[in-house]
């Protein structure tokens, strides 16, 4: 195989010494057929957090987005917290094992595929503290190759089905939304390299479709984004152009109100407001209508949405002034859906805007946040627009059992099958429950890991 693939790229470099077509060409009917294994139920893990891997509802879900890795300047991905993505011994692992090995989060994500098969995890890149770094990366040709080298490399070595660019400090102009298209296509396709066992090897220069034809037999490895759902940013993208290489959207939903307003608002509505439109600067229905009326289509759109609320003090309510955001759980005014509502809070959700909060009219506390009333409607919506799935920020804000988020939302494939489970939950039910999910397996080989005991599957 390695030297089939050595005799392609070096006949195409003689014939055109300029570019190197794709292993796989992106075509059409690629695009077309991408939404069609089932729903996607998506979440991040952070690694920063006390949530452990063991505690993933993989069940529930079809992909885990890894947060986060970090980029140097020269484009080089690198993991952010080296002790727990790969060092950390958990109480199963032993500490006389022979050979070099890796444990932590990345051995105990890979056993988590072992037993869920359905289960893909994705290393994610960026995030908002990292962003700065990928702009820097993004800014030359070199940097931008050695972003897309780095990612497979960690691919290879971790054991990821996939990598998820979170880049949110958004391109500004033309340029750059150029350069996140070529860093996109750099991930997505062959570089241009004339051959293949020295240039890409011994450099350590492998795009997601070389990598996956000289090791794995050409397993699908995913690319996805997670993409703005403000029109300050998404009208400055070059939508369709990334569209070709990504498999799908993680559409962050949320974040529409907090700390940088005047007002009091909500945060993750999916309608603007009739009655109270300074309540809802922002809301998720005008970006989708954007993103499908400029080449996305819409079984490629996963509907992001949050598992913690927004907190303002000193208010009347919706749309009105405040001061200050209070204590919040783990920041300031930020508190997890698993602690909401907060005693004395009366719960509202609003059916015009779809959207949810709590209020104590005695501390004029409000926070806006997804109730599983609001969960239902979001996977009914996701139904109804032909999306591809929901995507939630982060897995351990969640509540466990029946007001769960994440099981609500799974999956209304069928119109007549609606199980009622739990915000995760409460989606994944509304949308037909786990049988209604994405099918497409997991890669369990990776033959050239540095780590033995990946390579060998974490066999005993």
């Amino acid at each position: 195989m390695h030297f089939i693939l050595f005799l392609i790229l070096s006949l195409a470099w003689l014939a055109n010494a300029t570019y190197i077509p794709s292993l796989v060409k992106v075509n059409a009917a690629d695009i077309a057929t991408r939404g069609v294994n089932g729903y996607r139920s998506v979440a991040y893990f952070v690694n920063w957090g006390i949530f452990q891997p063991q505690d993933i509802p993989a069940e529930k879900l079809t992909h885990v987005l890894y947060a986060f890795a970090n980029v140097r300047a020269s484009g080089e991905v690198i993991l952010s917290d080296p002790w727990s993505d790969t060092d950390k011994h958990y109480p199963t692992d032993s500490w006389t094992d022979t050979g070099n090995n890796v444990y932590g989060c990345i051995k105990k994500l890979f056993l988590l595929k072992k037993k869920n098969r359905k289960l893909k995890v994705l290393l994610s890149i960026g995030g908002w503290t990292y962003s700065s770094n990928l702009r820097l990366a993004f800014e030359t040709e070199a940097g931008r190759q050695k972003f897309a080298g780095s990612s497979v490399e960690l691919l290879k070595d971790l054991g990821f089905d996939g990598i998820d660019v979170d880049f949110e400090k958004y391109p500004g102009n033309n340029n750059e939304a150029d350069q996140f298209v070529d860093t996109l296509r750099r991930l997505r396709e062959v570089f241009s390299c004339f051959f293949y066992l020295w240039v890409c090897k011994t450099k350590h220069i492998q795009a997601l479709d070389v990598y996956s034809y000289a090791n794995t037999g050409g397993y699908h490895f995913l690319l996805t984004a997670a993409s703005p759902a403000g029109p300050a940013n998404y009208l400055k993208e070059h939508l369709a152009q990334m569209d070709r290489y990504l498999d799908f959207w993680n559409l962050m939903a949320y974040d529409y109100a907090g700390s940088w307003d005047t007002v009091a608002g909500h945060g993750a509505n999916l309608f603007a407001s009739n009655s109270n439109p300074a309540s809802t600067p922002f809301n998720t229905d005008q970006a989708i209508d954007y993103y499908t009326s400029h080449g996305v289509a819409s079984s490629n759109i996963v509907l992001g949405m949050p598992l913690y609320g927004r907190a303002f003090t000193d208010t009347s309510g919706p749309g009105q002034p405040y001061n200050g955001l209070g204590v919040g759980g783990w920041r300031d005014g930020v508190w997890d859906y698993k602690a909401l509502p907060q005693t004395g809070c009366k719960v509202t959700n609003l059916d015009q805007e779809a959207a949810s909060y709590c209020y104590s009219s005695g501390s004029r506390l409000f926070i806006s946040y997804d109730t599983p009333e609001v969960a239902r409607k979001k996977g009914e919506y996701i139904k109804s627009k032909g999306l591809g799935g929901g995507m939630w920020w982060e897995l351990s804000g969640d509540k466990q059992g029946d007001d769960s988020l994440i099981t609500t939302v799974c999956f209304l494939v069928h119109s007549h099958f609606i199980i009622l489970l739990t915000l995760n939950s409460q989606v994944v039910s509304t949308l037909g429950g786990t049988g209604a999910l994405d099918k497409t397996d997991n890669q369990l080989s990776y033959p050239i890991s540095k780590y033995d005991n990946l390579k060998a599957c974490f066999e005993p």
